[in-house]
């Protein structure tokens, strides 16, 4: 199993070559829940083989799980609106974390002001 994950996340279309590995098992003399483990696994890469591009993801520096957007939500969105007795309309929240995430995004903040400073700002109602 480690050996196949290693592949998956560092061999450019390994995704593909392990499934045509898995369709060529046959099970024999193991559980039905193994079986059904083998098929579904199966059917998972049938279904999700063109979205697994670990290898290039990697090689382009890129995240491959979902590690990066949880810790986002929790950091960008449940930190500042689930304070204790905090209550939001959607809009009101919308301009908070579109302020927050200019300030966490990396000269983000700077260019934001410096495009108020050159064009002003519009109040919208």
């Amino acid at each position: 199993m480690d050996e196949h994950c290693h592949l998956l996340k560092h061999e450019v279309g390994a995704a593909q070559r392990l499934l045509a590995e898995m369709e060529t098992i046959v099970p024999k003399r193991v559980s039905q829940s193994v079986q059904k483990g083998l098929q579904d696994a199966i059917t998972y890469f049938r279904n999700h083989h063109h979205q697994m591009h670990y290898a290039e993801a990697i090689a382009a520096h890129l995240p491959i799980g979902s590690g990066v957007t949880e810790a986002g939500c929790k950091i960008i969105v449940k930190a500042r609106l689930c304070g204790s007795g905090m209550k939001w309309k959607e809009h009101g929240a919308g301009i908070v974390l579109s302020l927050r995430t200019l300030s966490y995004s990396q000269g983000r903040w700077q260019q934001f002001w410096s495009k108020i400073n050159r064009y002003g700002f519009a109040f919208a109602e």
